[in-house]
């Protein structure tokens, strides 16, 4: 539990830019929630100034927790994070597969599609630490002396990480359509399948795995594809039914979490006060504003796995609730205030209004947790 929470504190410090980076993106796509940026050049620049950020977290990551859990200070650490989070975010790319693998680009496995993870990241900061922490006062004999020392752990962690990257090729895409083929089990169970996507999808968030998941329930993996038929984009809606799995998102993220947020600030220590009042604060409009919850939720994921474990359960309670009440509401972005608010356009929409109650009862639940 020691070495989790060691790991959950060296993760506050990209955490701690991410609320920023999340309202920046946030805004962007209010001025502009169709078009992302094509219809307005300021809603264009915000989001990409806040994608840069957040879509490059787990370079971040791979930094802070290689410096962090080393316990180390020095640039040859942060140089060795980067060139191993970008060989194994390389080598499992769809194009490198394709070459491993002597097959078309086109028929490279869809798990190889997105491998740049919060937790790909997380594990090439510890393969760093761990070899700066054994290897980085390895002598060698002279003849090879300069690659002995800090270069030495560098190239342990290099070798590490193309060995791991290399048994990756094999379990990854396993453990995506593990997934996906779960996923697909579940769906005909109505609004238990919906709870029980709720849970998975905030377990997984840490692995990336949870895309899987998601492409069955958002997208058009098995033909459910909630997302684009709650918008009217496309065809097949049932009204009453598109939506659910994703309705129960909202009170979570905007009202439980910065629900969450607020007795965090009231349980701090009053020496701390300040400073998690302004990080809480801003992850907290990140996660009401725009629905952006990494923030928040990296910032307990590690050092209480318990809660978070709880957060999880909750997310699943909050989306069968909403399905059998019934509630539906959509995002475009996330399933945050925005969303929510264009909700009430949907042509699948359903009593969005509900979910202020809900969400509500939802921050009761949270801040007493």
């Amino acid at each position: 539990m020691k070495y989790l929470q060691r790991l959950g504190k060296s993760l506050m410090i990209p955490v701690s830019i991410m609320p920023i980076a999340a309202l920046l993106k946030g805004i962007g796509y209010w001025i502009d929630p169709t078009g992302w940026g094509i219809h307005n050049p300021i809603a264009a620049l915000l989001i990409a100034a806040g994608g840069a950020i957040i879509d490059n977290l787990p370079i971040l990551f791979a930094i802070a927790v290689a410096m962090e859990m080393s316990k180390k200070r020095d640039t040859a650490i942060v140089l060795s994070a980067l060139a191993c989070y970008m060989m194994m975010t390389t080598i499992l790319s769809s194009k490198c597969i394709a070459l491993i693998l002597q097959i078309p680009e086109y028929a490279v496995d869809l798990a190889f599609h997105n491998t740049q993870s919060a937790f790909i990241g997380i594990l090439v900061g510890l393969i760093v630490a761990i070899s700066f922490q054994k290897f980085d006062q390895k002598r060698l004999p002279q003849f090879l002396a300069f690659f002995d020392g800090k270069r030495f752990a560098s190239i342990i962690s290099i070798g590490i990480t193309l060995l791991i990257s290399l048994i990756f090729i094999d379990i990854w895409p396993m453990c995506y359509h593990f997934f996906i083929w779960f996923g697909k089990e579940i769906a005909n169970f109505g609004p238990i399948s919906a709870g029980i996507y709720g849970v998975l999808n905030r377990l997984l968030i840490p692995t990336g795995l949870h895309h899987a998941l998601n492409s069955v329930f958002w997208f058009d993996v098995t033909g459910i594809n909630d997302i684009g038929k709650f918008w009217g984009t496309i065809s097949g809606g049932v009204k009453g039914v598109t939506g659910m799995y994703q309705a129960g998102f909202f009170p979570v993220m905007m009202f439980g979490l910065p629900a969450a947020a607020l007795a965090m600030y009231h349980t701090a220590k009053d020496n701390k006060k300040k400073i998690a009042g302004g990080l809480l604060l801003a992850a907290g409009l990140s996660s009401f504003f725009t629905g952006v919850t990494e923030p928040l939720e990296f910032a307990f994921m590690f050092l209480a796995p318990a809660l978070y474990f709880v957060h999880a359960l909750l997310t699943g309670v909050s989306a069968f609730v909403c399905t059998i009440l019934p509630v539906r509401a959509g995002f475009n972005f996330s399933a945050g205030f925005v969303d929510w608010f264009l909700s009430f356009k949907a042509p699948f929409a359903e009593n969005p209004i509900w979910l202020l109650g809900i969400g509500i009862i939802v921050a009761i639940i949270y801040y007493i947790v």
